[in-house]
């Protein structure tokens, strides 16, 4: 799904004061940025208990990016993590705003589709989803995404191919793929989000300064939005090495996933709110007009992605998939 180091899905306004748990995540996200360039380093980062009783004291080893085992995923495309969920057919709307740098208030719309399609990246079958990120009513980003969930429960981000536009005009094309110019695959959900917890690598590609990391934030929480009232939310920080001061939160609820994308602190990626108003599962006609987009998009890929995309193989029906 989109993320936001370069969409507003990446995926809101109000402040609030920092927790020293928040602090710590950014002086660990300020850390990657300063931190040697051997692939494997790892760095200290502070472990925080959650709740009143805070402590800082217990250290562990935080890794630049994650162990990746291909042999750990017997069924990669069957998503059923508690709080990623992804099952083929179904569509996500979401809308709110984003604040531009002079004030400017845009409303803002993404929309994602977990596709019936599959793709082999980094030796396993990933899952597909076809993301559409509108601004003021035109499209400003498309991306192929690709997940898969490992043996243990944690949904991983394989790679993403975005296109970036501007009045309709391709601009830019900034792909990650895992494998593939030293770029590594990550967690987007953990099988066990646990508060008190270090932040972990969402993937890493050096080449387009891909350097997302999450972090658990709070849990526990009640939140209401458009398409309803949830229980038991899980709300993930996320920030990059780019924007160390900045960080956008994103509010999951059990077997439903993300419902909410808020923010705190200063940078670019943070200044927009968005809230899930549709969650709809898609009729097979539906089904087959999101799969002939993204395969379209993907033709759009080759031609344009020669040294990262043209590089992986078709994407298949996930009837094809095991």
């Amino acid at each position: 799904m989109m993320n936001s180091a370069r969409s507003s899905f990446n995926q809101k306004p109000w402040h609030r004061t920092l927790t020293l748990r928040a602090m710590l995540a950014l002086l660990v996200s300020l850390g990657l940025a300063l931190g040697c360039a051997e692939a494997q380093d790892t760095k200290p980062a502070a472990q925080v208990a959650s709740g009143a009783n805070d402590k800082a004291d217990n250290m562990v080893m935080e890794k630049k990016f994650e162990d990746f085992d291909a042999s750990n995923f017997s069924t990669p495309t069957r998503i059923e993590n508690k709080w990623l969920p992804m099952k083929p057919g179904t569509r996500y709307v979401y809308e709110g705003s984003t604040v531009e740098d002079d004030g400017t208030v845009v409303p803002h719309r993404v929309v994602i589709n977990v596709t019936d399609l599959t793709k082999m990246i980094g030796g396993i079958r990933t899952l597909v989803s076809w993301d559409l990120d509108y601004s003021d009513g035109e499209l400003v980003e498309a991306e192929l995404a690709f997940f898969a969930q490992d043996n243990n429960g944690n949904v991983w981000r394989v790679g993403e191919y975005p296109e970036e536009y501007d009045e309709g005009k391709l601009v830019d094309n900034p792909a990650w793929i895992h494998g593939i110019e030293e770029a590594r695959a990550g967690i987007m959900m953990q099988a066990e989000p646990k508060a008190g917890t270090p932040s972990y690598s969402q993937g890493w590609g050096p080449a387009v300064d891909w350097t997302d990391r999450g972090q658990v934030d709070q849990v526990g929480l009640k939140v209401a939005v458009a398409a309803g009232s949830y229980k038991d939310v899980l709300v993930i920080a996320e920030t990059s090495a780019s924007e160390p001061e900045a960080q956008q939160l994103k509010y999951f609820a059990p077997n439903v996933g993300n419902v909410k994308v808020g923010w705190r602190g200063a940078g670019e990626k943070t200044k927009e709110t968005l809230e899930l108003v549709k969650l709809e599962q898609l009729d097979s006609k539906a089904r087959a007009e999101v799969r002939a987009a993204a395969l379209k998009m993907e033709k759009s890929a080759y031609k344009n992605s020669k040294k990262v995309y043209a590089l992986t193989p078709p994407a298949e029906p996930a009837d094809n998939s095991n």
